[in-house]
């Protein structure tokens, strides 16, 4: 099977290495910040020299995890010298940053649960049927043969927790389950990972969130529902788009809503757009359409230009997406 032998020389490979960088993907969620701390500091304790790093601010309410800290940035890296380059939960080089630029110096590896992944490293272990990158570095761990203590395992199971919405979404199979059991023996609590990033909320962002149900829009018989957040929008309320993470989560809870799109500008004329679906469309056919990626029920991507020209463009093309799906 290639994808089990993919595994074994991507296992062989770390054991070979000793100064190994691991990074992550540009505006990191909690699988990418789980899974960058999970290998990296697995990778430590084999007295492997190990460098974490994303190309990305690192949102606030993860500060709560004391391992943070070890994520650096793109500019600390100037005087490590890897001789590994390790990606996790990217599905292409633009999604590193400026870490990309490794990628022609460093033998890389690549593991990533995307089912748009561009297989851009050397190396590359590809699996979408994992509900999280956290469940492939958990065996990546444990085929090195790496100890979980408290502060590992718990790392570990914030990727799991956060990439299946909490236990919430349809990847959440069974192979989840037994994984967040074994994290949770050795001593990880998912309670406190739901308080620290469900219940860290500023008054700010309340005040935003009414600003985006305000321009909220419904379309194709209520299947569809979008909305959108201009420049203006957060810095009226003194907000970053960090502020709006769970946005796009909101629009979808509406009842009878199957595919739901958020665009966030918080810097001018820079437009991320967040697509969700609940059951049955496939939103990483739009999002690669429009140049991104990402999974069938979540996806995304990043598009430059006015903001209210951008949000007619993404809806009608998702618009045209779903009612070819419906007829």
């Amino acid at each position: 099977m290639v994808a089990a032998n993919e595994f074994l020389n991507i296992v062989g490979l770390i054991n070979e290495s000793k100064k190994i960088l691991v990074v992550g993907h540009i505006m990191p969620d909690g699988d990418d910040i789980s899974s960058v701390l999970s290998l990296g500091i697995g990778l430590q304790k084999l007295n492997k020299d190990v460098f974490m790093a994303i190309d990305w601010k690192i949102p606030s309410y993860f500060s709560e995890l004391e391992e943070i800290k070890l994520i650096k940035s793109y500019e600390d890296i100037r005087d490590f010298n890897p001789d590994l380059l390790i990606v996790v939960d990217a599905s292409s080089p633009d999604r590193i940053g400026r870490f990309s630029e490794k990628l022609g110096e460093l033998k890389s590896i690549v593991i990533d649960h995307h089912a748009t992944n561009l297989y851009f490293g050397n190396y590359n272990w590809v699996d979408p049927s994992f509900g999280a990158a956290a469940q492939m570095v958990l065996r990546i761990n444990k085929a090195l043969g790496i100890n979980y203590d408290e502060k590992l395992a718990h790392i570990n199971l914030m990727g799991i927790e956060t990439d299946t919405g909490f236990f919430r979404y349809s990847n959440a199979d069974e192979r989840v389950f037994r994984d967040a059991a074994e994290l949770i023996s050795f001593g990880a609590r998912p309670d406190k990972i739901a308080k620290m990033i469900l219940e860290n909320k500023r008054l700010e962002q309340f005040q935003l969130l009414s600003r985006m149900i305000e321009k909220l829009k419904l379309e194709c018989d209520g299947l569809l529902a979008y909305s959108y957040l201009s420049h203006e929008d957060y810095a009226t309320f003194n907000c970053t788009e960090e502020d709006s993470g769970g946005f796009v989560s909101e629009i979808r809870s509406i009842k009878n809503v199957e595919v739901a799109i958020f665009l966030s500008e918080f810097e001018k004329n820079e437009i991320h757009v967040s697509f969700r679906s609940k059951e049955w469309f496939d939103v990483s056919k739009v999002a690669v359409a429009l140049g991104g990626g990402g999974h069938p029920r979540a996806a995304g991507t990043t598009l430059n230009g006015d903001i209210e020209e951008i949000v007619k463009e993404v809806v009608k093309m998702t618009k045209t997406a779903l009612e070819s799906e419906l007829n």
